[in-house]
């Protein structure tokens, strides 16, 4: 499972970008917290995180904080 860092977040929308490890920025929307328990991030938060789909049109899901 990919990890990150919470670079951007904005709680009224429930999106954000997460920096990869590889220092791509990857963007995430507020389905990728469905069914995961999450209300919101800080920013520089770790986080896991799954891709679906193919690329370029992979979509972040199942999000989950690695470090508080």
């Amino acid at each position: 499972m990919p990890q990150g860092t919470v670079r951007t977040y904005n709680a009224q929308s429930r999106s954000g970008l997460i920096l990869d490890d590889t220092a791509k920025e990857i963007p995430f929307d507020q389905e990728a917290f469905r069914n995961t328990g999450i209300r919101e991030f800080r920013i520089g938060q770790r986080v896991k995180f799954q891709l679906v789909g193919d690329p370029p049109r992979q979509k972040v899901r199942d999000l989950t904080i690695v470090s508080f």
